[in-house]
């Protein structure tokens, strides 16, 4: 196995973390969750970062759960399977955005880790693939409501219950991912295409404000749960308020007011 399950990387503003057992793609094993949790904890901590991509070492983003883990669940002991929940539930409840570059096949917990971040992108080996079906387990760790949030009920009913399966341009068209990045551009030593254009994404917003970029990654998330256009008014209308007596707001406006004077000349 190797020394570092995680290597975390930061490239001006954007934390890049990998899940770094390719032998095994990647499976979400107890160390491996752990891992997760340490490097999500570090890139929060610093506070140029203002955003996370996750991605996978080799040939797959992540294979899902150790069988291990699944086996021990058979015969009675299902607590490290909640464990593994807390890999992907890490990332989900990051409070910065977080992009998937979903390098190769998600599989079972590994596609629930793709679903949890907020952006997904895929590169041309990427497959995604729920499993559960064909192992005669019921989803977990709110894979089907993360999956219906994605792509709506009929799409996830096809993918959970009749085992489909979705190659990178599927994915593209049910609206499960942002994107598709050909595999050969921008690869280097380190990272697939998808990675880098991951991280290209991710660093158009390091020049906002982190307080300001947490603030809106918290109202996108939680537009899922709001009942009501007033319920979201009346959110927004206090986020909004209290981003006009921001310092950058002021300067950003300064400098908007300046263009458009110059423009009039």
């Amino acid at each position: 196995m190797p020394e570092e399950l995680v290597i975390l990387e930061f490239a001006q503003g954007v934390a890049v973390l990998t899940l770094n057992d390719p032998d095994r793609r990647n499976i979400l094993s107890v160390p491996m969750v752990h891992a997760i949790g340490a490097a999500m904890d570090a890139a929060e901590a610093d506070e140029s970062i203002r955003c996370v991509v996750v991605t996978g070492a080799g040939r797959a983003f992540c294979a899902g759960a150790e069988l291990g883990l699944l086996r021990a669940a058979a015969d009675g002991s299902f607590d490290e399977v909640e464990l593994v929940y807390r890999g992907f539930l890490r990332v989900r409840e990051s409070p910065l955005p977080t992009i998937a570059a979903v390098n190769g096949p998600a599989v079972g917990a590994g596609f629930n880790l793709a679903l949890a971040c907020d952006v997904r992108l895929a590169g041309e080996h990427a497959r995604f693939d729920s499993r559960f079906a064909a192992l005669r387990l019921h989803p977990g760790g709110g894979h089907a409501w993360l999956l219906a949030q994605a792509v709506g009920q009929q799409r996830a009913t096809l993918a959970c219950l009749f085992g489909e399966v979705w190659d990178a341009r599927k994915a593209l068209d049910v609206g499960l991912v942002a994107a598709v990045v050909d595999d050969d551009v921008a690869v280097t030593d380190d990272h697939t295409g998808v990675t880098e254009a991951a991280v290209a994404l991710g660093q158009q917003i390091v020049p906002l404000e982190r307080e300001y970029t947490e603030r809106l990654v918290a109202t996108l998330r939680a537009t899922a749960a709001t009942a009501t256009h007033a319920d979201a008014l009346a959110a927004e209308t206090a986020a909004q308020r209290w981003s006009v007596g921001r310092p950058d707001f002021l300067e950003g406006l300064t400098a908007m007011e300046a263009r458009l004077a110059a423009r009039g000349r």
